[in-house]
């Protein structure tokens, strides 16, 4: 027989389980081939959702799937993968013919993003077109959306970003090289073209092209009776059912959409405006946090939507700005007009400035900061050639003026969300440093401050008031907008522009702070200072390396140079020294310079500021405990002191007050030699400790002579001047011999050295053993006549 003998679906669902945990990865990738070439839809139907999940994994996260953010190049399977999930690949072939039979999937509720999920849970319509007409009751109870294979498909793997995910032991890898990375860069860069068209379905029915669904067609349960708007009320996006002699790219844009809507929504969507908070019920507010490869692949759409968007032929751009143009874009180059502003830039702003607000004081930062300033510089991805080099800053377009006006808030906003971070950071670490000169130099390029400044001043016109009734220019598809149908009356006043973006983000309410007013200019001095103050700290921490290794060069000779962790500076890394501290100094240097020209600060007064705050005052500040205040309990930081600490100004004098025999072993001890005097002397003071007392007690010069060789009278003054409870000073002290001393390097180098010169001299062992005894009782005997007079003098 020609055709192949079909199974039941049960049979080849239960046969595909099987294979899944007997065959190889290669062997099920081409059963799975001949399986989606030779079975209808309807058999593939059954089989769709389960090979959704085993390859991206389970919504809930228990079943982990090909794992493909742990898949690396590396990775014998890595290729494979690719191939089978590529865009005209097996697996889309497999969507494409489901999509033609308008097969439905259904995904829960409670996986959508937290705004989402409550919008629909109170019976409010969400504001993306995605999520309208696909609500369901199934007799379970649990909310449902009905997603056709195209979404249900792009769906998980945007959802697969989210899901825990565990390192096996010893994995380490980049983020970039994962399949995971590379797969979401290949379909960005085919759905969303920046030369050509998106190409057509590479696969066809026996109807012709796969086309998309019409708004009849994929609605599903209407919302109407759940407290929600009548689904006839609804303006329809950009899913039109396109004629015979349509523009091919019409046919194919819905799936441009689709992916996007849903990269942002699952990306991005966790963080609602206001007006949304409010009708969220207190068990759905759960906190969302992003973790670091989320952010990179967040980074990742940003730029490709910016080089997409850009792609824009200057002939469409400039007929779209026409009210007579007799050219009609396509629907693609339409959508690259578009996407930005309504797609992505208020979404954007929400998850920033919550990462900025709540994201750990440490260099994983640098993840949210290069998203950040990525968005805020869509110059850089017009894919022209510079022609200047990489380092030098180059002009802003003047073209970009528009750009920078509304989305306003994501430079000036985000920056003072970054300033009140950055002062909280310790600026002597390099990472902390470069995030430092990173956004400076960015801001500091030329036109851009006057870009921001002129977008202030539109934002502060008092005779142009924004009322929150009034229409806007660019409508939502919520409130009666289409993305790619004819565009809305356009707003030619820039005033209008600025004020509406700020309203519809911040609300008719928001407290705006000029990002060059007098305020934030007081706050960019205080980091100036703090800038200052922690490049002196710098080269205080490099003169202190520098000593150290001196001091440590002799014994260096001997191959006993390590250097003692315990002697470095306190708050300094291990990393942080030496080509590093260079690093930091330059790099701070360079982040003073830049923030003089965005703010235009007089050098005069820069140069005051740092010259109050020479060296021999900083040393001095070293010398002194961190800003306190006197607390029930002790002294209590202040948040002065905790900058001063954080950025190494000051510190406390800590010292080790337990028993001087159990102090960590010091680099410039012997380890074994330390736990063998131990032993020895744990055993002589056992057995000799109440004769030792004895001695000790007496008054006469045997008694003075025993506490010069058995006590330590340094542990006394040390803990009366030591913040330690009056428990832990009152301990008493117990006469008793320590050997520990002859562990030391140096002095095993000065034993060495005697009995060197004792040879010299026709000494031997013996005879050189019992002079050196002699000395140190004779040493003894001096210190106990007159150590006290020394003392005194």
């Amino acid at each position: 027989m020609a055709a192949p003998t079909l199974q039941q679906p049960s049979f080849l669902l239960a046969n595909l389980k099987a294979d899944s945990t007997t065959k190889p990865l290669l062997h099920r990738c081409q059963d799975l081939v001949k399986i989606i070439d030779e079975y209808p839809a309807k058999e593939l139907h059954s089989i769709f959702p389960w090979l959704v999940e085993t390859v991206f994994g389970s919504l809930d996260g228990i079943i982990s799937g090909w794992n493909l953010r742990l898949l690396h190049s590396r990775s014998p399977e890595y290729n494979l993968v690719l191939d089978f999930l590529n865009p005209s690949g097996p697996m889309m072939k497999l969507v494409y013919k489901l999509q033609a039979e308008e097969y439905k999937y259904e995904v829960p509720v409670n996986y959508l993003p937290g705004p989402i999920k409550a919008c629909i849970q109170q019976g409010v319509l969400p504001d993306c077109p995605l999520f309208h007409n696909k609500l369901q009751f199934p007799l379970s109870g649990l909310l449902t959306l009905n997603f056709n294979p195209f979404e249900f498909y792009m769906f998980n793997l945007a959802y697969c970003l989210l899901t825990p995910k565990t390192y096996p032991p010893g994995h380490h890898g980049n983020t970039a090289d994962t399949a995971y990375f590379v797969l979401v860069d290949t379909y960005l860069k085919y759905f969303l073209p920046s030369e050509g068209n998106v190409p057509p379905s590479p696969f066809s029915d026996s109807r012709g092209s796969v086309t998309a669904p019409s708004p009849s067609r994929s609605s599903g349960m209407s919302l109407s009776g759940y407290g929600v708007h009548s689904s006839s009320l609804l303006k329809h996006h950009i899913f039109h059912q396109p004629t015979v002699n349509a523009d091919p790219a019409a046919q194919e844009i819905w799936r441009t959409e689709t992916l996007l809507q849903m990269f942002v929504e699952v990306w991005l969507h966790h963080y609602s405006l206001e007006m949304y908070q409010k009708l969220q019920s207190p068990q759905v507010k759960e906190p969302f946090s992003p973790t670091e490869e989320h952010v990179l692949v967040v980074r990742l759409l940003v730029k490709h939507l910016h080089a997409f968007s850009n792609s824009l032929k200057p002939e469409q751009l400039s007929a779209s700005g026409s009210a007579h143009s007799h050219t009609h874009p396509s629907p693609l180059e339409e959508f690259k007009r578009v996407v930005v502003q309504r797609f992505v830039q208020q979404k954007l702003y929400l998850f920033l400035q919550h990462c900025f607000g709540h994201w750990p004081l440490d260099a994983s930062f640098r993840a949210i900061l290069e998203t950040w300033l990525s968005f805020i510089q869509p110059w850089r991805y017009t894919g022209e050639k510079a022609t200047a080099p990489p380092d030098q800053n180059r002009t802003v377009p003047e073209k970009w003026e528009a750009f920078v006006q509304e989305n306003l808030l994501v430079y000036t906003k985000l920056f003072q969300v970054f300033l009140n971070r950055a002062v909280r950071t310790d600026l002597v670490n390099a990472k902390n440093a470069l995030m430092i000169f990173r956004v400076a130099k960015v801001f500091s390029q030329p036109n851009l401050p006057e870009m921001i400044q002129k977008g202030e001043q539109l934002f502060l016109e008092p005779e142009h008031v924004l009322h929150h009734r009034q229409p806007r220019g660019y409508l939502s598809p919520s409130q009666g907008g289409s993305y790619l149908s004819p565009r809305q009356r356009t707003v030619t006043d820039t005033v209008f522009k600025v004020k509406s973006h700020v309203y519809s983000i911040e609300g008719q309410d928001c407290q705006y702070k000029q990002m060059f007013g007098t305020e934030l200019r007081a706050a960019v001095m205080k980091l100036i200072q703090q800038i200052a103050q922690a490049r002196q700290t710098a080269k205080r921490i490099s003169d202190h390396s520098s000593e150290i290794a001196a001091n440590n060069s002799f014994m260096s000779w001997f191959g006993l140079g390590t250097q003692d962790q315990n002697h470095t500076f306190n708050g300094t890394e291990a990393e942080e020294s030496g080509e590093c501290l260079k690093k930091t100094h330059d790099l701070l240097d360079k982040a003073l310079e830049f923030l003089c020209q965005i703010f235009k600060l007089n050098q005069g007064q820069l140069t005051q500021l740092i010259s109050n705050m020479g060296s021999s005052e900083d040393d001095a500040n070293g010398r002194q405990l961190p800003d306190c205040v006197q607390g029930q309990s002790g002294l209590i930081l202040t948040d002065l002191g905790r900058m001063q600490i954080i950025n190494g100004l000051r510190r406390f004098d800590i010292q080790y007050q337990g028993d001087p025999e159990l102090q960590p072993i010091r680099s410039y001890e012997n380890a074994a030699l330390v736990r063998l005097f131990y032993r020895i002397s744990t055993a002589i003071n056992e057995r000799f400790g109440p004769r030792m007392n004895v001695l000790c007690s007496r008054s006469d010069f045997l008694g003075r002579m025993g506490r010069h060789y058995l006590t330590n009278p340094e542990t006394f003054t040390r803990l009366r001047h030591s913040p330690v409870t009056q428990r832990t000073m009152e301990r008493p002290r117990h006469p008793r011999i320590s050997l520990r001393p002859l562990a030391s390097y140096r002095t095993l180098l000065i034993l060495l050295l005697l009995y060197m010169i004792g040879a010299l001299l026709s000494f031997g062992p013996v005879s050189s053993t019992l002079l050196i005894i002699s000395g140190a009782f004779l040493y003894g005997l001096f210190m106990t006549l007159f150590g006290d007079k020394i003392k005194t003098h």
